[in-house]
């Protein structure tokens, strides 16, 4: 009989690979989508859509996932998960028009939900002092994007782009039995059916009346939303803007997605030692210095001098731009533990249910930002706009946690 650290790691170590599979399908789009772009001639903010509605259904699937996860468990809940995203992942390789893409797209966004289910699944296991690292571990299962930016180019480039949708939607299904054979029921599970004690719905979205929750949900929205928007748009960013092939675009956005997720775990690690809200201030202060320079457009200017004209030339070449794009997807790494953290020192009885919230308003940021980027795009002529959006994001993430800092020291000093 395994010790309950061996579950525990177990577990740990299952619920971070299958949400690694769930995030590469997820992220998918941003590969073959650009293939479905030149079949069927999309404008930018087309192929904005076309990427970001798997996002959507990932996203507004968070909120119920997690709570069957806080009523019936992450084990079964998450695998019965990863076989329907199997299933709707097969299906793509049939759509052949945009319609029939979108619609796809919709049932294969349920890989997204897998979030909801698997950071309540940790949860459960870890004690409190833990529970920054566990799911700090479990969050760098974001790196199945830069799965997909490795993987599906180079099926592209051998096979076809239709056969990308055909290979993971195996890769899931076997994920799916390999984790029901490896994992346990979570011990706050097991005592529920022991006792026959569930929360009411009514107990577990109670907290969703709190401004609080919200605030945590808008710097979701731009941690990960952030993070899965640029996970998106970046391989087209840099063969519009360097005019990069498909698969150097890809690998390159690499630079960016891997250490995003990786460096999740030591976000962690860093608010379980430091505290939670001092990690998310200079994770804000980081990206925005690093945004507020990407956002600015390649320009040319002549300056008048005194001995004639004088030409500048400013813009960012592909290293310095790649180096600015690390930085900032460092920092939503890190960013994307600290939230969570957070909610876990507020509400540790809900996250399921305020967990699972919280990744909604994240996942819609996935969802609506590269729509926005493609909109801006198209009207502003800059490829630069989405920076200039991220930017001004970040700074409304500031100004309402300082707001926030303030009332906490002035209701202090009312006790």
């Amino acid at each position: 009989m395994a010790s309950h650290k061996t579950k525990q790691n177990t577990v740990l170590t299952m619920n971070t690979i299958a949400f690694a599979f769930n995030f590469a399908v997820w992220t998918m789009f941003s590969i073959i989508g650009l293939k479905i772009k030149q079949e069927l001639g999309l404008t930018d903010t087309e192929f904005g859509i076309l990427v970001a509605t798997p996002i959507l259904t990932g996203s507004i699937t968070r909120l119920p996932l997690g709570i069957l996860t806080d009523y019936f468990g992450g084990r079964i809940v998450f695998f019965i998960q990863m076989i329907l995203v199997a299933i709707a992942t097969y299906s793509l390789a049939f759509a052949n028009l945009y319609w029939h893409y979108l619609l796809a797209g919709l049932f294969v966004g349920l890989a997204g939900g897998s979030f909801a289910i698997g950071i309540a699944y940790t949860s459960a296991w870890f004690e409190k002092e833990k529970q920054g690292t566990a799911m700090g571990i479990f969050g760098a299962g974001n790196a199945g994007a830069a799965i997909t930016n490795l993987i599906a180019p180079m099926i592209v480039v051998a096979v076809g782009w239709r056969m990308v949708p055909t290979i993971y939607s195996i890769a899931m299904a076997v994920m799916a039995i390999l984790f029901w054979l490896f994992t346990y029921n979570d011990p706050k599970q097991e005592e529920r059916k022991r006792t026959g004690s569930h929360k009411s719905l009514a107990e577990q979205l109670a907290p969703l009346k709190e401004l609080r929750v919200w605030r945590f949900g808008l710097y979701y929205y731009f941690v990960f939303g952030g993070f899965v928007a640029l996970a998106l748009w970046l391989p087209k960013y840099y063969m519009g803007e360097y005019n990069l092939d498909i698969k150097t675009a890809s690998f390159i956005t690499m630079i960016f997605t891997l250490p995003s997720g990786l460096i999740r775990a030591a976000g962690g690690y860093a608010s379980d030692k430091i505290g939670a809200r001092s990690v998310n201030w200079w994770v804000f202060w980081v990206a925005a210095c690093c945004l507020f320079i990407l956002s600015y457009p390649e320009t040319q200017f002549i300056v008048k001098g005194v001995d004639g004209e004088m030409s500048f030339d400013i813009s960012l070449g592909v290293w310095p731009f790649t180096a600015l794009v690390f930085v900032v997807g460092i920092a939503q790494g890190i960013g994307k533990a600290s939230v969570y953290k957070l909610l876990h020192d507020y509400y540790p009885d809900n996250m399921g249910s305020v967990g699972g919230m919280v990744g909604v308003l994240g996942g819609l940021g996935g969802f609506t930002l590269p729509i926005f980027f493609g909109l801006l795009s198209d009207f502003t002529n800059l490829r630069s706009s989405c920076f200039m959006l991220l930017f001004g994001l970040v700074a409304l993430c500031m100004v309402w946690m300082n707001f926030s800092i303030i009332q906490l020291k002035r209701d202090s000093e009312l006790l």
